[in-house]
């Protein structure tokens, strides 16, 4: 790994730094129906370097971490971690992610340009259960009880301003539903 001073993050350093939001939607299923969870959040990226794989591939990288909670009750809902990978090489992003509930996604994208640091820029990334290059791995229960087909996530930054949608498409409950995250949070 290369000091993280020397690393050239691309699109990604438009996201190093904290970010809170209070602007969350979150709608989830329910057996009946679904449930509409107002939030706020901290959602924090770290420049950690950069990782050489192989000899020749060369990937710039970020650990994030997202703490969700519920603006009724105040109680933490969603504990997410991961990581953001740029590989300038063939101008792909990499979201890397893991929820403690048996669930790992490793969704890409590619960025055919970059702006320059001060624009606004988006960044999108999917990945679904039969995508053959950009995977979603599951317990054996999850698989069978709320299986996670596909995923997409969506980020635009502007100045201190980052803007997020996600959605998961599950199989749960006898149904599909597309699981909802949104909001708007600003850099601290």
């Amino acid at each position: 790994m290369s000091d993280s001073n020397e690393v050239d993050y691309g699109p990604l350093t438009a996201l190093i730094g904290v970010w809170k939001g209070d602007k969350g939607t979150d709608i989830a299923p329910e057996p009946e129906g679904t449930e509409v969870n107002p939030y706020h959040e901290t959602l924090s990226f770290s420049a950690i370097g950069d990782v050489t794989n192989a000899g020749t591939q060369t990937l710039a990288v970020l650990h994030y971490r997202q703490i969700v909670q519920r603006k009724s009750d105040q109680q933490v809902f969603h504990d997410e971690s991961g990581y953001w990978m740029w590989d300038a090489a063939s101008q792909t992003i990499m979201h890397s992610l893991t929820i403690p509930r048996g669930v790992c996604i490793l969704a890409g994208g590619h960025v055919p340009s970059v702006p320059a640091p001060d624009k606004r820029i988006t960044l999108e990334v999917a990945a679904a259960a039969d995508h053959p290059e950009w995977h979603i791995i599951q317990s054996p229960f999850m698989r069978e009880k709320a299986c996670t087909t596909a995923f997409r996530h969506h980020i635009t930054v502007d100045g201190n301003i980052l803007h997020y949608a996600e959605t998961t498409i599950l199989d749960i409950y006898g149904k599909v539903f597309e699981h909802t995250d949104e909001n708007t949070l600003t850099r601290h």
